[in-house]
């Protein structure tokens, strides 16, 4: 095995390899010289077909079981040549001291049953090279291993065989034990095509070599199988060269065995010219085959494969075929947006990239909904998506045929408008605003959102597709700061961070909510943001971030009760998030615990894939974090065990039947169970005293929420007391 030292026994003939392969290959010169001394003396015999003939294969036996004790996973390829190459060493003395003996060498004789067992663990060899290349094996992979085994099957079975299937030069037995050996050969070399096809031509030194040898085998099998029925056969001739190089080939590769190439194991298009040339070369030769075999009046079994090779190709062809359909239908999907059928922000990146890559001129427009949170949160989830279908409809409608309609996520839309003037593409962003801004009927309510659109251009403003989103990101800021509607990027915008400073400080539009433990002592302070007209609710969480900071330091000294600020799936397109969160709490010379950071629930929908990265950014910067789990069940316990938060907060609606449902008391404890044991605090909000207890029995804390207060209210309650307040929780 790898890493295990071979005992000093072994070490003495195993020190200089590379002097192995250099003896083996000078018995090629030697065995030379000794045939135009045919036949041989009994002497002769001896030191060329005992001594010299014998010498290479041995040494590749010593050295294959090397090979074999330095790799574990290409141990049965080595021991397997190894075992063969003994099998035809015996062979080889037995039939040797034949030869020496007096009268003629009989055929066949008691080698023959050596050398035809040596196929037996040969056989082994390009199995397990194709297990050491292909983990696992897709259907259309295993079509290519049979397309290739039978057409090589085909090919040698007509022009290898077939010819020597009627020679009489034979009898019976001898005939059978001489077709013995091209049979076998044509066996193992149907297995290495099948191999090469499978692996799709990554040919290494290894599979080269075995390719090459199996086929000096065949070969040497053909012209002995034709020397024979000719009564030319004379021992220690030059066929026998064949051999050692074989032997000579198999110590060189087995003194320096190279690197596997391995293809992925999900690598099955099954379409690029690698896969599709083995297969295609074997149809073809099966077509030639049966082209020039076809009308003799019966089928050999040479044709009967090259039709079985032609099946399993159509057969292929049909799979290739869907293969490329479900290709071309993920390669959608994974461009779309599910819930809107709008292109999503991989697919606009393509696009965009494609129209910058050919120096076309370039808007885009990026949307952002003013009030759907407002909706979303009061109407329900389902609501909501009604409202960003109903607009996805309106803004596909608005736009030019060669325009792209994007959903980067959550309540965020981009138009991207190729060729248009600048006033062209303001003229389509005012469109885009006024039909957010009109009534949208969800049946039994009309609501209204509104919106906000940041516009920017290339290569004029923006030369990558992710400047263009940010410049276009600023201007929506500006916006959406400015009540504007619509706004194109200029350089002396401000930063979206001062945009939302500027529209949601000093006015009182920032609340902090208390959330209480059953003993009624605080446990978090959840940051909330009233926008004019609207109820509180937990949006804007990277816009109050220094508003935020300020208010915990208030009270931090004598009460350690943290702020929790809840970031939307809007506040991961802000640029280094948690850097700026730890400079907010550095310059109030607070310690990372003064905030707790929650993961919104339309962020963890949306952009599953950025959560746990923000999570362990925070983490390194010893900032806690707290998420919602979406629901119960399977996704719950997917979101508990793919997002290490700090804490786990249990959705108000998920845990409302624990009392009366006994499935959902089960889901729920389970959920849980799962958290606890992987080291995360579970709270919920208060249900009702019933509920209530029945979580606290399950282990998970319930804090009831308080009426909102500016920052100064709170502080003045918290401040004139001395409670004794526990480590942060999570609202």
């Amino acid at each position: 095995m790898v890493g295990v030292s071979e005992p000093t026994s072994s070490r003495s003939w195993t020190r200089h390899p590379g002097a192995l392969v250099a003896v083996a290959a000078l018995t090629l010169p030697l065995f030379l010289t000794g045939i135009p001394l045919r036949p041989h003396t009994g002497a002769e015999i001896v030191v060329y077909d005992i001594v010299l003939f014998n010498a290479a294969p041995l040494l590749a036996i010593a050295l294959c079981a090397r090979a074999g004790r330095r790799s574990a996973e290409e141990r049965p390829v080595w021991w397997g040549t190894a075992l063969a190459m003994a099998f035809t060493l015996v062979g080889n003395v037995v039939f040797g001291l034949v030869a020496a003996g007096p009268g003629a060498v009989p055929h066949p004789s008691a080698a023959d049953v050596w050398w035809l067992a040596s196929y037996l663990p040969l056989f082994v060899v390009p199995v397990s090279l194709l297990r050491l290349r292909l983990r696992r094996v897709q259907p259309i992979t295993w079509l290519d291993g049979i397309i290739a085994a039978l057409g090589v099957t085909a090919v040698a079975v007509v022009y290898g065989i077939g010819p020597w299937l009627a020679t009489d030069g034979l009898d019976g037995l001898a005939t059978a034990v001489t077709l013995a050996y091209p049979i076998a050969d044509v066996l193992v070399l149907a297995l290495v095509g099948a191999v090469i096809a499978m692996v799709g031509l990554r040919i290494d030194r290894l599979l080269a070599v075995a390719c090459v040898v199996l086929a000096n085998k065949a070969v040497g099998d053909l012209l002995l199988m034709a020397m024979l029925a000719d009564g030319e056969y004379v021992p220690g001739g030059p066929l026998e060269l064949l051999w050692i190089l074989n032997a000579v080939l198999i110590c060189a590769v087995a003194v320096f065995p190279p690197r596997p190439v391995r293809p992925p194991a999900t690598d099955t298009s099954g379409t690029s010219w690698r896969a599709v040339t083995v297969p295609l070369a074997c149809t073809a030769a099966s077509l030639v085959v049966l082209g020039l075999q076809w009308g003799d009046g019966w089928l050999g079994i040479g044709e009967l494969c090259a039709v079985g090779c032609l099946g399993a190709f159509m057969a292929r062809s049909v799979l290739t075929v869907h293969q490329l359909r479900t290709l071309h239908e993920a390669r959608r999907l994974a461009a779309t947006d599910e819930l809107t059928g709008l292109a999503n922000r991989r697919g606009l990146v393509q696009e965009a990239e494609k129209h910058l890559a050919a120096g076309r001129q370039l808007a885009l427009a990026l949307v952002d909904l003013d009030a759907f949170k407002v909706v979303n949160d009061g109407l329900g989830h389902a609501a909501g998506d009604d409202v960003l279908r109903q607009l996805a409809e309106r803004f596909r409608g608005a736009v030019r045929p060669e325009d792209l309609v994007a959903r980067l996520g959550g309540d965020e839309f981009a138009v991207l408008l190729p060729e248009a003037a600048p006033a062209d593409a303001h003229r389509c962003a005012r469109r885009l605003h006024e039909l957010a801004c009109q009534p949208v009927d969800l049946g039994h309510v009309t609501t209204r959102v509104g919106a906000s659109i940041g516009i920017a251009g290339a290569p004029d403003q923006a030369v990558t597709v992710a400047e263009l989103l940010h410049l276009a990101d600023l201007a929506m800021y500006a916006a959406k700061s400015t009540r504007g509607g619509v706004r194109w990027y200029d350089a002396e915008l401000p930063g979206p961070d001062a945009a939302a400073h500027a529209e949601l400080s000093g006015d009182g539009r920032l609340l902090l909510q208390p959330w209480h433990d059953a003993e009624g002592r605080l446990q978090v302070a959840v940051a909330l943001v009233r926008s004019p007209g609207h109820l509180p609710d937990a949006a804007g969480g990277v816009a109050v971030l220094d508003e935020a900071v300020r208010a915990v330091a208030q009270w931090w000294d004598a009460v350690p009760v943290p702020v929790a600020l809840t970031v939307s799936s809007s506040d991961l397109n802000t640029s280094r998030l948690p850097d700026r969160i730890a400079a907010a709490l550095l310059r109030a010379t607070l310690p990372p615990e003064a905030l707790l950071i929650r993961i919104g629930r339309d962020a963890v929908a949306t952009r599953p894939d950025d959560i746990p990265t923000l999570i362990e950014a925070l983490k390194v910067r010893g900032i806690p974090t707290a998420v919602t789990a979406p629901g119960t069940g399977a996704l719950a316990l997917l979101a508990v065990r793919d997002l290490a938060a700090d804490r786990i907060v249990l959705d108000r609606a998920a845990v409302g039947d624990i009392v009366r449902d006994r499935r959902a008391h089960l889901v729920v404890g389970h959920t849980i169970a799962l958290a606890t044991s992987l080291g995360n605090a579970v709270t919920a909000e208060s249900v009702d005293p019933d509920t209530d207890a029945a979580l606290g029995r399950l282990g998970c804390a319930v804090l009831h929420p308080a009426a909102p207060l500016p920052p100064e209210q709170l502080a003045q309650r918290l401040l004139p007391v001395d409670p004794v307040a526990p480590g942060p929780g999570a609202g």
